[in-house]
């Protein structure tokens, strides 16, 4: 059995196609639990840890302000690079004890680039802006007038954050192996596809 390494849009439902997937399958499934267990492991800051989890890196300010420091005779600040080594690594040992699931945090870049394990790597999206929207109203809580601009913002975040970290466009079909649009197939159809995909 390979691993799978799952990217969405915000608002997709990538994370309940992982869960269905995980359950079917019978393996671990790990999301933002992977901060808590690269902190613990890696003795850094849990903190520290989600304040660069696929938010914040890679926008224009945030290399302006990493970069700018250095240019007036300072030091970059490592610390995101510290946390993406520290999430790497963790990725790269589970991925090599058992196969498991990964959500977002450029794992299908890990996989293929530093781990060497066979994996399939899958882009989850949604066609249906209101579906988002929908979901994003059931599942966070964000002020109806604010939430296409919010989904906007994480796209935004997590394609800067796939960009700064490995130079590869998120969500660019020849970066995949397998891209689904859940409005077209529901979650449970999206993850049917994606156990096709693996026989």
């Amino acid at each position: 059995m390979q691993s799978i390494a799952i990217d969405r849009e915000y608002g997709s439902g990538g994370r309940e196609v992982a869960r269905i997937l995980a359950d079917r399958l019978g393996i671990d499934f790990y999301d933002g639990d992977l901060l808590a267990i690269a902190a613990r492991e890696r003795g850094l800051n849990l903190g520290t840890m989600k304040l660069y989890d696929e938010k914040g890196v890679g926008s224009i300010l945030h290399d302006f302000a990493l970069l700018g420091n250095a240019a007036y005779g300072g030091t970059i600040n490592e610390t995101p690079f510290m946390a993406y080594s520290a999430m790497s690594q963790l990725i790269q040992d589970l991925a090599r004890r058992n196969p498991c699931i990964f959500l977002g945090r450029c794992a299908g870049h890990i996989l293929r680039n530093e781990a060497h394990v066979p994996y399939l790597h899958v882009f989850i999206y949604a066609s249906n802006m209101a579906e988002r929207i929908e979901r994003v109203r059931k599942v966070d809580n964000v002020e109806e007038n604010k939430i296409e601009a919010y989904i906007r913002k994480k796209d935004n975040q997590r394609r800067n954050y796939n960009k700064f970290f490995t130079q590869e466009t998120w969500g660019e079909r020849q970066n995949y192996d397998l891209m689904l649009n859940t409005s077209a197939f529901g979650y449970e159809g999206t993850a049917k596809l994606i156990l096709a995909a693996m026989e």
